[in-house]
């Protein structure tokens, strides 16, 4: 199932009479009714971002795979058109929703709001929104996550944390994903690093494949340390 989008995307802010109009409030108000429905449920929200081809797809069916006899996990998934990606993660047998933005190059708090009445999220530990691929216009929305998570693929360069600090300083864990290839590619995961960090030196960071297994396990650790903190909260 899909969910279609096709309303402009209202994001930054404009000059208007010489008062700086926050375009991001209507969007921070429903991110906080999300974040309030998911404290009620006790249902960890993750947001993962990251640029396209990244790897988000395959790290949620890795996670799914081994996590779905733990757990009850559940994933959205956001992309311009097609619903792909969400087929892929149904295949590992956790519930998926497509959301398809119609254009739009980044998901919105009431895209999100509008597809939760699809989940059961009094059953669901876990809560993926895997959103559109794109480092620049999915760092400055607030979608109710409890926590932002960006791979960053070793097929991209490891230049990216400084071109793009914004969605470093956003996020609370960078996955350095792709990690089976590096002996192939001019990537320096110390480089990457050390730039992340300099963003953000609250940033924790985890070097991952979703091939090979390297950090999977540290991963899904992680996740379900966060698990039992919200359930506890």
């Amino acid at each position: 199932m899909s969910i279609e989008k096709s309303t402009k995307a209202a994001r930054g802010t404009v000059q208007c009479e010489n008062t700086n109009i926050n375009l991001l409030k209507a969007n921070d108000y429903v991110a906080d009714i999300i974040r309030n429905e998911m404290a009620k449920n006790k249902t960890l929200l993750i947001n993962i971002t990251s640029s396209a081809g990244s790897g988000k797809t395959t790290l949620m069916q890795k996670t799914a795979e081994m996590l779905k006899d733990k757990i009850t996990m559940a994933v959205m998934v956001g992309d311009l058109e097609t619903e792909r990606d969400a087929i892929r993660i149904r295949e590992s047998g956790i519930q998926a929703l497509q959301i398809v933005t119609g254009g739009i190059c980044h998901l919105e708090a009431q895209m999100i709001h509008q597809v939760l009445p699809e989940y059961k999220l009094e059953d669901i530990d876990l809560l993926f929104i895997e959103n559109v691929g794109n480092l620049v216009c999915p760092a400055s929305f607030d979608l109710g996550e409890d926590y932002r998570v960006t791979l960053m693929a070793t097929t991209e360069g490891d230049d990216k944390p400084k071109k793009y600090p914004r969605m470093f300083l956003t996020s609370d864990m960078m996955l350095v994903s792709k990690s089976d290839l590096l002996p192939y590619l001019p990537f320096s995961v110390e480089a990457v690093t050390k730039d992340a960090l300099e963003v953000n030196h609250e940033l924790e960071v985890i070097q991952i494949s979703a091939l090979n297994g390297e950090g999977i396990d540290e991963w899904c650790d992680w996740l379900l340390e966060k698990i039992q903190q919200k359930q506890n909260s």
